[in-house]
């Protein structure tokens, strides 16, 4: 059993294909390409793609990030249908709410968010939630669309409380680098309490490198020191957390 980066953005990085292959230097060799807007969506699968797809351990993520719900969900619903049935294509998002920031009004997020959804129920594709800021809002429209059978909270930031409600409804939970940060302790006690087989671990790189590389620019390849904080915080080998973060993974995108 390898590693898997449940969540990435390596288009952001000059040279996708030379980042990819650092990562698998170092023990990872599943990846999931996120995108945030159509045209970033897009890239990813074709970059995917180029660098071999499925059969490489290559797949990607259609979605609108909450940042830019203002912009509408058009130009992400049509190309999800485009891409209906294309075996890269695992998964509806990142979309859900964020109120930390703002940079979209709460009423178009919360309608761009819902809309993602009922996409991900409409093509049977996993749903990857960003929330952050906005847990109650988050589960209303959760509650009032319903929650896809297979669905993420990536980049988990919440304590036991927030993911007791997050696993009480069935999703999944994506660990970061956040959970090596010193400050993080109720993100730890969550990785902790989690069951084995609902939890998965992910870079969301280029952000959030874990330690001891916090501050620097976040890769792929850094995945095995977020899967070791989560080991440390969940007092399991390191081989624990790589072979169960991985079997979740391949259950939540429906991989073999």
């Amino acid at each position: 059993m390898a590693w898997t980066d449940s969540h990435c953005h390596v288009l952001r990085d000059e040279d996708p294909a030379a980042t990819v292959a650092r990562a698998r230097l170092a023990g990872v060799d599943r990846f999931v390409l996120v995108g945030t807007d159509a045209e970033e969506s897009r890239r990813c699968v074709e970059t995917a793609r180029s660098l071999g797809g499925p059969g490489a351990g290559l797949w990607a993520a259609v979605g609108l990030h909450p940042h830019d719900a203002s912009t509408g969900t058009g130009p992400v619903l049509r190309l999800l249908d485009e891409l209906a049935g294309d075996p890269v294509v695992v998964a509806v998002g990142e979309c859900g709410l964020d109120y930390h920031y703002g940079h979209s009004p709460a009423e178009d997020q919360k309608r761009a968010f819902a809309e993602q959804i009922r996409a991900a129920h409409r093509l049977d594709l996993a749903l990857v939630i960003h929330s952050r800021s906005a847990w109650e809002d988050t589960f209303a429209v959760l509650e009032a669309e319903g929650v896809p059978e297979r669905t993420v909270f990536h980049c988990f930031t919440g304590g036991p409380e927030e993911a007791a409600r997050c696993l009480a409804a069935g999703a999944y939970l994506s660990f970061s680098g956040i959970v090596s940060f010193k400050n993080a302790e109720d993100v730890r006690a969550a990785a902790a309490a989690c069951p084995a087989g609902r939890y998965l671990v992910e870079t969301d790189s280029p952000f959030l490198a874990p330690v001891p590389h916090r501050g620097r620019t976040n890769e792929p390849g850094f995945v095995p020191l977020v899967g070791a904080a989560v080991a440390a915080a969940r007092g399991e080998p390191v081989e624990v957390v790589e072979a169960a973060s991985s079997a979740a993974a391949a259950a939540l995108f429906g991989w073999p």
